[in-house]
């Protein structure tokens, strides 16, 4: 009679342990797919402010006139692979938890020129030409 107690207290152990890691394993797995969409949202959101300085900068000095320059400061996420100046738009391709994505900014005034991909804190210098802006870094 002593052993059915054991083997049974046994089993409800065991049901009982394999309930509360189900339960935490599934809580896991919501936070890990949350965690990548609020990275991804966030790397979005840094992307279109640092690209709404430059359009709007840009703007400004192309209507200053042929010498204006000016200098930008802002966040450049990571993940970005590449980034394209073609006329009058900033074309980025990001890599995210889902794949890679295309995204563009669309300026009033022809965009020339390029800059790196590295992340971080980085400045962008915008020179006006008689009919563009020349975007470096």
């Amino acid at each position: 009679m002593q052993n059915m107690k054991r083997g049974q207290i046994s089993t409800e152990y065991l049901i009982v342990i394999s309930f509360v890691l189900f339960i935490v394993l599934t809580a896991l797995g919501i936070a890990l797919t949350y965690s990548s969409q609020i990275k991804d949202t966030l790397k979005f959101n840094q992307l279109e402010s640092f690209s709404t300085k430059i359009v709007t900068q840009a703007e400004t000095i192309l209507y200053s006139g042929e010498p204006a320059r000016t200098s930008i400061r802002g966040y450049f996420p990571e993940s970005v692979n590449t980034v394209t100046i073609d006329d009058y738009y900033i074309i980025y391709n990001i890599s995210t938890s889902s794949g890679d994505s295309v995204i563009a900014y669309k300026s009033n005034v022809n965009l020339t020129g390029g800059f790196n991909t590295q992340s971080g804190m980085r400045i962008i210098y915008l020179n006006a030409t008689s009919n563009a802006v020349i975007v470096s870094d």
